[in-house]
């Protein structure tokens, strides 16, 4: 029998990266997985790999409107919840002076606000036992220029995994951060930058990492599936840090 037979999981932004590749662990381990993401064609596909039993849903992880649609959409299915990675965010980064209202709001609209009112709407379907998840960053540790909008978002996520769990312990449901460093995702592929410049901005990042690479989506995902399971029922309100030592070295 597996960790996760006849349980139902849901992943935040499921469709690529460290979303995906953590959908596919909880479906290796028998989950029954549901994926969102705003994209339609990367969604079908990423339910192609999951297997005839996943779900997937267009949704817009930032808008408070779409996470109650989320809620009534699962509960109009009969559907409950035994894990949760908020997994969907947005990593933007410009130095201060650059720095408007606008992109401050998108940052925290999703990262935080879009976070906080989809726990709000999905508590009701958690069933006890359940946990979360919540995708953090080790820029809420390190003072690295040009990142403390994204930083601050994410530091609030790891305050959200002690208050949180304040609150709903009493139902039975955990809250825990994931917090990874630098890892190979899309996510560098969208950074607008000519392919030079990229591959030095790898090598410097990659410089200060004391394993002296960057981490894959998979490692994230096997610690958020750690975090997940009855191995670490008693872990609560913690973060867990993945980043090859960057922030602890």
């Amino acid at each position: 029998m597996k960790r996760f037979d006849n349980k139902t999981v849901l992943v935040t932004g499921g469709n690529s990266g460290i979303g995906l590749a953590t959908a596919q662990e909880f479906a290796k381990q028998g989950a029954r997985v549901i994926i969102t993401g705003r994209d339609q064609a990367t969604l079908d596909a990423a339910k192609a790999q999951l297997g005839e039993k996943a779900i997937a849903l267009r949704t817009d992880a930032g808008d408070i409107k779409a996470s109650k649609e989320l809620a009534s959409t699962l509960t109009a299915q009969g559907i409950t919840l035994d894990a949760v990675f908020f997994n969907a965010g947005v990593a933007k980064f410009a130095p201060l002076e650059a720095i408007d209202e606008e992109f401050w709001d998108q940052s925290f609209n999703v990262n935080v606000k879009g976070i906080f009112f989809a726990i709000q709407a999905l508590t009701p379907l958690f069933n006890s036992g359940a946990a979360i998840v919540l995708n953090g960053s080790i820029n809420a540790h390190i003072g690295m220029a040009s990142s403390s909008v994204y930083a601050a978002s994410k530091a609030a996520l790891i305050s959200f995994a002690k208050t949180l769990s304040a609150e709903l312990l009493p139902r039975g449901v955990r809250v825990n951060v994931v917090s990874p460093g630098p890892v190979s995702t899309p996510l560098y592929g969208r950074l607008g930058m000519p392919a030079e410049q990229l591959n030095e901005l790898a090598a410097g990042i990659q410089s200060q990492i004391p394993l002296k690479r960057f981490g894959t989506p998979d490692e994230v995902a096997s610690a958020v599936v750690y975090l997940s399971s009855p191995e670490s029922a008693f872990i609560v309100g913690t973060e867990l840090i993945v980043d090859g030592g960057m922030s602890q070295l």
